[in-house]
């Protein structure tokens, strides 16, 4: 039986097979493909996770976060793109969608005349900007909500 860890500042892969009580002689068991050697690196930041091994942590360790952490923290590509999306309170994410569904209907006209003639113009630009931010909002509020779906689905018994 492996010893617990007085490591401080974990890691998030660290961090999840811990909340599951599992040492890394355990958890390699359970993730197949990755040995307890390949895991204390990953945990011991010596070695970048690969992607299909988040994804089987995440599976394993009942951690649908994961996935998110890889993409907007460590992958070159995803860090660009992918924004850190926040485990929240369902209750959150629904006001916080409500809210930016009533901000765009108001916008909606504006995005409308923006858009009709396939051009942005450079008095339209500010504008089509602000709906673009608040695109983005409803992106990582519709993101959250498919986190919190996927979290609470793998915190269910099979």
């Amino acid at each position: 039986m492996g010893r617990k860890s007085v490591k401080e500042n974990k890691n998030i892969y660290q961090q999840s097979r811990e909340e599951m009580n599992l040492t890394r002689e355990a958890a390699a068991e359970l993730l197949e493909f990755i040995s307890a050697d390949r895991i204390e690196k990953i945990e011991g930041e010596k070695t970048l996770a690969r992607p299909e091994e988040v994804m089987k942590m995440s599976q394993i360790y009942k951690k649908p976060s994961l996935n998110n952490y890889y993409c907007s923290h460590e992958c070159p590509i995803g860090r660009v793109y992918v924004p850190e999306i926040q485990l929240k309170d369902l209750s959150q994410i629904t006001l916080e969608l409500l809210a930016t569904l009533n901000a765009l209907d108001k916008e909606k006209n504006r995005f409308i005349e923006i858009t009709v003639d396939g051009v942005v113009s450079d008095d339209e630009r500010q504008d089509f900007e602000d709906i673009k931010a608040r695109l983005n909002e409803m992106s990582k509020a519709i993101a959250s909500l498919g986190l919190w779906v996927d979290s609470a689905m793998a915190s269910q018994p099979k």
